[in-house]
C-alpha cells in the first residue's frame, strides 16, 4: 500500500467529518493489518511517543492557565495592561494585545488566551463603544502570540517530535513574540485613527493606578520568573511548568485568596479532559507517522523537495505555503505531528536550523487558528462575543497583514529566532 494512498484515505475521512485523531488511526489500520505488523509493536510505538519527559509540561501548563483564569489573575493582568497603554487612541485594543503578550508568558496556548482573556477584553471594549466584531477580531489576532512567546505547548510538542532542545525552542520565541505584538499594535494604531476608536474612558487617580499595579505585580512576575529560569538555565521546560503550577496555586490561595478547593478540583478535571484530547492526538499521530516512515514517504518527499531546489529560503517559502494550507484545515497539534516528520528532514538537510524551523511551523499553524474553514479561535471567539463567524472573519482580515509580515520577517531572517538561544548557550 502506498503512503500516498494512506494520506488520501486520511483526507477522505477528515472530509467526511471524522475527528482528525480518529482519522489518523483509521487510515493507519489497513496498513497494519495488510502488512502483518505485530499489534504489540503498534501499541509500543503509540505509548513510547507519550512516554516523553518534555510532554509532561503540557498538562502542567494547561493546569497553570486554568488556575490563573479561576483565581482572578487574568483580571489583574488586564488591569495592569490597561494602566500601561489604555490612554492611547484605541487604548483598549492596545491593552488587548499587551495583555495577550503578558498572559502568553503563562498559558502557552492561543485558545487559553481567547478563553481566559476574551470575555474580559470583549466586554470592556463593548462598554466603550467598539463594534463587537472588531473586539473579537483583535482578541483572536493577539492570541496568536500565546504559542510563540514562551512557554509554548505547540513548540514543546514540536521539540518532542523533531528531537530538538525544548529550552532552545522556547527561548527562540521571545523575539518573534515581541515582534508580533509590535506589528499588531502598529496595525491597531492605524485602524484606530481610521475608525476613530475611543481612548480608554476609565480614569484612575495616581493612587488608584499605583494600588492596581501593586495588586497585579505578583501575577505579572509569573512570565518574568519563568523566562529568567529558562534563560539562566535553572529550569527545563517541564520544571518551569511544574513551578508555574505551584506559583499559580500560591497566588490564588495565599496572595489573592480567590481560589477555593472546589475550584482546584474543577480545574484539575478540566486539565485531565484537555490533556487526554491532546495525548490521544499525539498517540494517533505517532502511529500515522510510523506508517509513513515504513512506507518511506518522508524520504520520497525529501528527495522531491531537494530535487526542486536546495536553497533553504525557497524551501522555507514552500513550507510556509504547505503549513498555511494545513493550518486552515488541521488542528495545530495534529498538523505538527503529521508534517514535522515529513518536512523537517528535507529542510534540515538543506541547512535550515531546526529551531528556526520550529518557529516557522508553529507560527504558520497559529495563523491557521484564525483562518476558515476550521479556525478554532474563530469559533471560540464567536461563541464568547455572540457574533456570527462570518462577521468575525471579515473584521479579522486587516490583521492578517501584520501577522504575515511578521511571518515573512521570521522566515527570511533566521537570527530573529536563533540569536537569543545561541547567545544564551554560546553557540
Amino acid at each position: 500500500m502506498s503512503g500516498f494512498l494512506v494520506i488520501g484515505f486520511f483526507i477522505i475521512l477528515c472530509v467526511a467529518g471524522i475527528p482528525i485523531a480518529v482519522s489518523m488511526a483509521l487510515a493507519s489500520i489497513p496498513f497494519v493489518l495488510l502488512g502483518n505488523v505485530p499489534l504489540n509493536l503498534v501499541a509500543h510505538r503509540m505509548i513510547n511517543q507519550l512516554n516523553s519527559f518534555p510532554l509532561l509540561a503540557v498538562p502542567m501548563f494547561i493546569l497553570a492557565a486554568n488556575l490563573m483564569n479561576t483565581s482572578g489573575i487574568t483580571n489583574r493582568l488586564f488591569s495592569l495592561a490597561r494602566i500601561l497603554v489604555g490612554g492611547f487612541r484605541g487604548g483598549l485594543a492596545q491593552v488587548n494585545i499587551l495583555a495577550s503578550l503578558i498572559f502568553s508568558g503563562i498559558s502557552g496556548a492561543a485558545l487559553a488566551d481567547v478563553g481566559g482573556l476574551g470575555n474580559i477584553e470583549i466586554k470592556a471594549m463593548k462598554e466603550q463603544g467598539y463594534a463587537m466584531e472588531d473586539a473579537a477580531a483583535i482578541t483572536i489576532a493577539s492570541a496568536t502570540i500565546g504559542p510563540i512567546f514562551p512557554p509554548s505547548i505547540p513548540l514543546i510538542i514540536y521539540g518532542s517530535v523533531a528531537e530538538v532542545s525544548g529550552v532552545r525552542l522556547l527561548i527562540s520565541g521571545v523575539v518573534p513574540g515581541i515582534l508580533i505584538a509590535i506589528a499588531l499594535m502598529i496595525m491597531v494604531a492605524i485602524i484606530a485613527r481610521k475608525k476613530n476608536y475611543p481612548r480608554d474612558t476609565e480614569r484612575l487617580t495616581g493612587r488608584q493606578a499605583f494600588r492596581l499595579a501593586i495588586d497585579a505585580f505578583p501575577a505579572a512576575l509569573t512570565p518574568v520568573f519563568m523566562l529568567s529560569g529558562l534563560l539562566l538555565g535553572f529550569f527545563s521546560p517541564t520544571e518551569v511548568a511544574a513551578i508555574t503550577v505551584f506559583y499559580a496555586l500560591f497566588l490564588g490561595v495565599v496572595v489573592y485568596r480567590e481560589l477555593k478547593l472546589k475550584d482546584i478540583v474543577k480545574m484539575c478535571k478540566e486539565t485531565v479532559r484537555s490533556t487526554a484530547t491532546i495525548m490521544f492526538i499525539v498517540a494517533a499521530a505517532a502511529l500515522f507517522a510510523y506508517v509513513m516512515t515504513i512506507m518511506r514517504l518522508p524520504q520520497l518527499i525529501t528527495s522531491g523537495l531537494l530535487g526542486l531546489t536546495k536553497n533553504p529560503l525557497l524551501l522555507l517559502g514552500l513550507a510556509n505555503v504547505i503549513l498555511l494550507i494545513a493550518g486552515m484545515i488541521l488542528e495545530p497539534i495534529a498538523a505538527i505531528m503529521i508534517l514535522t516528520p515529513i518536512l523537517a528532514p528535507a529542510l534540515t538537510s538543506a541547512g535550515v536550523d531546526p529551531v528556526h524551523l520550529g518557529l516557522v511551523v508553529v507560527f504558520n499553524l497559529m495563523i491557521g487558528l484564525l483562518t476558515p474553514p476550521v479556525g478554532m479561535s474563530l469559533y471560540m471567539v464567536s461563541v464568547i462575543s455572540k457574533v456570527p463567524v462570518e462577521r468575525v472573519v471579515k473584521a479579522t482580515i486587516p490583521y492578517y497583514i501584520p501577522l504575515l509580515v511578521a511571518l515573512a520577517l521570521v522566515t527570511i531572517f533566521p537570527p530573529l529566532a536563533t540569536w537569543l538561544p545561541n547567545l544564551i548557550f554560546n553557540k
